[in-house]
């Protein structure tokens, strides 16, 4: 009989620190955050099991190992060979946390087949409006380094239009969470330009500094 405290310290302490090594924008500090909003959200849905939705909440980026492009699939497929996870659960069961991490991808285009993978996917959309200036600036800046402010900017405005506006990419799909209330504070935001801009400015100068500093 699995106990759910026994999985939650295995994940602290094999799972977690596996996202120190990736991009700052999916750090520890992203997994924690979408493990939390995760098994909030598992509150309203009682049919539920705690154990599987942990799993598949830790194990949703570990594919960022093998770069961006791919890292849904790739997660699906470190949560089937990790040998690890069948002392707890079933082939049904680790079949489900593999489908929901793959799922969980904003840009994926479909809707996750299951509960689990719909819940990871709302966990995984932080939408902040500063969480989110600053961690596509953090991508920019580390992927795109050449680009002086200016060119910064165009690339995250054309990013933020592309993901969050209205017919944007991002779905939501879970009615209950409070994502579709901030999806459209930050839609407000998006369109009042001189707002947006300072944001970004702020954001842009913030991280500049702390990059001289280190």
């Amino acid at each position: 009989m699995r106990e759910f405290e026994e999985i939650r310290e295995f994940v602290e302490r094999e799972i977690v620190p596996r996202y120190d090594s990736f991009d700052a924008g999916h750090g520890r500090d992203h997994v924690q955050t979408v493990i939390s909003q995760a098994l909030a959200l598992a509150e309203f849905y009682p049919e539920v099991d705690r154990c599987v939705l942990l799993i598949a909440a830790a194990y949703h980026d570990l594919g960022l190992v093998n770069g961006r492009e791919h890292h849904h699939t790739d997660s699906a497929r470190i949560v089937r060979e990790d040998q690890r996870l069948r002392q707890w659960f079933s082939d049904e069961e680790i079949n489900t946390i593999a489908d929901a991490a793959e799922d969980h991808r904003a840009s994926s285009g479909h809707e996750p087949r299951t509960l689990y993978g719909r819940i990871v996917a709302e966990a995984d959309r932080i939408i902040d409006s500063e969480t989110i200036v600053r961690r596509a600036l953090q991508y920019g800046m580390r992927h795109e380094p050449g680009l002086d402010r200016e060119g910064q900017y165009r690339r995250l405005m054309e990013h933020m239009r592309e993901k969050y506006d209205y017919g944007g990419y991002l779905q939501l799909w879970i009615p209950h969470g409070e994502n579709a209330r901030r999806l459209e504070e930050f839609r407000r935001l998006l369109a009042d330009e001189q707002a947006f801009r300072q944001l970004f400015d702020t954001t842009y100068d913030t991280l500049n500094n702390n990059k001289k500093q280190s």
